[in-house]
């Protein structure tokens, strides 16, 4: 039995969540081989995230049963008050999983997605927030410019066309460079980068001012959580189907 009181009834005020919770999802299950780098890498994500996002947001970390040194860095970081939410999960549940947590649990307006081996730049998030009011019909919308096949955005495509105060533009808008950091980070040759560069183009759309080009990408992405509720849950057999 209790005597007395529950001290937290003398508590007046707690904490509203911030409009957008950032969510990353981490898997290092050892620090050697292929991980060998993966701590070092987290440790400049969370850290560029806080360096270049100055608005308000909740941080929520998903760990898929990392090893131990991977943990108490997290744990850290949470006592530190870097991370709001931290999730420490028994086993490995996958990115759908993953996924399926963080878009029901998360309390913003909007989630930002991101894997754990992303390195944030200034505005970011500012840049993905404007995009999403002035494209409301958009369903998520990735920081980092992409060169999308067209046959993956078709029906962004017809909307644009549509839409009637939507400019569309077709050309090279991507710098070579920022398209070549990213290409040559998934392993692809040099050679092979300036091919699909010089085969493919870009999709630009203007509304309101705010111009945006067409593709976005699972690894990092901004979205409203009424609308990633729609879909859920995901159905994933394997860890990242």
């Amino acid at each position: 039995m209790r005597l007395g009181q529950n001290p937290a009834k003398s508590i007046e005020h707690v904490p509203q969540p911030a409009p957008v919770t950032v969510a990353i999802v981490t898997y290092i299950p050892f620090i050697s081989g292929y991980y060998s780098e993966s701590l070092n890498v987290l440790k400049v994500c969370l850290e560029s995230l806080i360096q270049t996002t100055p608005q308000p947001f909740d941080l929520l970390v998903f760990d898929n049963a990392s090893c131990p040194e991977v943990r108490s860095y997290l744990q850290g970081e949470r006592d530190h008050g870097h991370i709001q939410y931290l999730i420490l999960a028994g086993q490995n549940y996958g990115k759908g999983g993953a996924w399926n947590f963080i878009f029901q649990g998360a309390p913003g307006e909007y989630i930002a997605y991101a894997d754990s081996d992303i390195q944030f730049a200034p505005g970011w998030l500012d840049r993905s927030l404007e995009i999403l009011q002035a494209f409301p019909q958009a369903g998520m919308v990735s920081a980092r410019p992409l060169r999308t096949p067209a046959a993956l955005y078709s029906s962004t495509l017809e909307w644009a066309q549509q839409a009637g105060d939507v400019q569309i533009e077709e050309g090279s808008f991507i710098p070579w460079e920022t398209y070549r950091e990213h290409v040559l980070s998934l392993g692809t040759t040099e050679e092979q980068a300036g091919e699909w560069y010089a085969s493919r183009q870009d999709t630009r759309l203007t509304r309101q001012g705010v111009q945006a080009l067409i593709g976005a990408a699972h690894f990092q992405f901004t979205v409203r959580k009424s609308v990633i509720q729609a879909f859920l849950p995901f159905k994933m057999d394997r860890p990242r189907s």
